[in-house]
């Protein structure tokens, strides 16, 4: 947990922590880590609130067992409330608080700038130890932007060639991203915009490539960028794991990001491919009430403790779990 200050007998207070949960594709298991992270949190005590930030295609209510939710975002984002507090939901479970997704209105899909932002901003003022943001598929500016505002950005990924690739997409998309968020030299702005092209006429294939190209441009700002690549510390969960490779893929991602991003992929676990989550979906019970001693579950505590600890997935553990 993040420390902010002192109060008033000297003691640290702590500040909330925001995960965002994101997957660059739709199907690899992010509403139901999301569920599953916030539904153990609040067992050991933690106050955590759920928000499902898929604009447009919200479903983490099921997850949670709850029919159609009269109080969505669309509430906020429209204008029919002033607050987020106004759209809360209680899930039925102790501590734990949902706000569901924008369902009602197509273009709630695609908030403008103004209406995010004042979605981020209000976001961030809530009262909960932890705040968890389901994302949507894809590599819209609305996700990345949601998933750059996040303490811990959590990536899902499956042991299958499309998820792997979309999952890449979605770092270097999200790093770029960030690059042109705290740059605001035009011509630089210029140079990244041309970067997030893959065929573009630079050259630039990964971020070494663009710092390098920024460095001689002007070295103070490279140098800047050089400080936002260590900084940024994306973190990756394995969904449907069903052998040791599939478990080892973790590792191969985290030394190709380091490799040919220089980007330091954190790796936090990986969840089993287990019947009994399918079991729980079609019921429409989260899966730590319905089988809390199923290997799944396990797997979902093993990766809260790893994220609590910021710790991430080590040989040692692989060869003893």
């Amino acid at each position: 947990m993040t420390i902010s200050g002192t109060g008033d007998a000297g003691l640290p207070l702590l500040k909330k922590e925001i995960w965002a949960i994101g997957g660059g594709k739709g199907g690899t298991g992010k509403s139901f880590l999301a569920s599953s992270l916030g539904l153990y949190l609040s067992k050991i005590g933690k106050r955590v609130l759920l928000i499902d930030a898929d604009l447009g295609c919200a479903n983490l209510h099921t997850c949670l067992g709850i029919s159609y939710p009269e109080a969505t975002l669309s509430d906020f984002i429209k204008g029919r409330v002033s607050s987020l507090k106004d759209v809360l939901i209680e899930t039925g479970i102790p501590n734990l608080m949902l706000i569901s997704g924008a369902q009602d209105f197509l273009e709630i899909a695609n908030p403008h700038y103004g209406q995010k932002m004042k979605l981020i901003r209000q976001i961030q003022t809530l009262d909960f130890d932890y705040i968890l943001l389901d994302l949507g598929g894809g590599t819209s500016f609305n996700i990345l932007d949601f998933f750059l505002i996040s303490d811990s950005g959590i990536l899902t990924v499956l042991p299958e060639p499309t998820s792997i690739e979309n999952v890449y997409r979605f770092i270097k998309s999200a790093f770029y991203r960030r690059f042109k968020r705290i740059i605001k030299q035009s011509t630089i702005r210029e140079l990244i915009t041309a970067a997030m092209d893959q065929k573009n006429k630079r050259g630039i294939k990964t971020p070494h490539d663009l710092i390098n190209q920024v460095v001689l441009m002007d070295e103070r700002l490279g140098n800047y960028l050089k400080e936002a690549v260590w900084s940024f510390r994306p973190k990756l969960v394995v969904n449907q794991v069903r052998s040791k490779d599939d478990i080892t893929l973790g590792f191969s991602m985290r030394s190709s990001c380091s490799k040919y991003f220089g980007i330091s992929l954190e790796y936090l676990g990986y969840i089993e491919y287990d019947d009994c989550v399918w079991q729980a979906t079609k019921k429409k019970k989260p899966l730590l009430i319905e089988y809390p001693y199923s290997s799944s579950a396990r797997c979902i505590e093993r990766v809260t403790h790893h994220l609590l600890k910021h710790e991430q997935m080590t040989f040692d553990f692989l060869l003893h779990p």
